[in-house]
C-alpha cells in the first residue's frame, strides 16, 4: 500500500496531531501510575481516541506493581494478542483484566 502524498502543510498537521496524541497518552500513563484513575475508568471510556488506540501492553505497562513480564503473562493468560489495541478487546477480555488488576 503506497503511503499518500501530503503537502508540507499537511504533514506539519499530522506531526501535531500525532504529538498531542503521544503527549496525552503519557498524561493518561501517569495517572495510571499514580493511582488517581482507575483501570475502570480507562476501560469504560474506550470511546476517547488517546485510550481507544492505546496498546493494551503499555496500558497495563502504567498500572502500579505491573511492569513488562507480568503484562506479557497476563495477557498470555487471557488471551490477548501483543498488539492489540484497547478499542479492540471484546468484553470477556475487559471482565478477566478488571478481575485480575481491577
Amino acid at each position: 500500500m503506497a503511503l499518500p502524498h501530503l503537502t508540507p502543510e499537511e504533514k506539519l498537521q499530522a506531526l501535531k496531531k500525532a504529538q498531542e496524541m503521544r503527549s496525552k497518552r503519557a498524561e493518561l500513563r501517569t495517572k495510571l501510575k499514580e493511582g488517581s484513575l482507575s483501570l475502570q475508568e480507562v476501560l469504560d471510556s474506550v470511546d476517547n481516541e488517546v485510550i481507544a488506540r492505546m496498546r493494551v501492553t503499555y496500558l497495563l505497562q502504567s498500572l502500579p506493581q505491573v511492569g513488562k513480564v507480568t503484562s506479557e503473562k497476563i495477557m498470555r493468560e487471557i488471551g490477548i494478542n501483543e498488539n492489540r489495541r484497547v478499542q479492540g478487546l471484546g468484553a470477556r477480555q475487559r471482565e478477566q483484566l478488571l478481575q485480575r488488576l481491577g
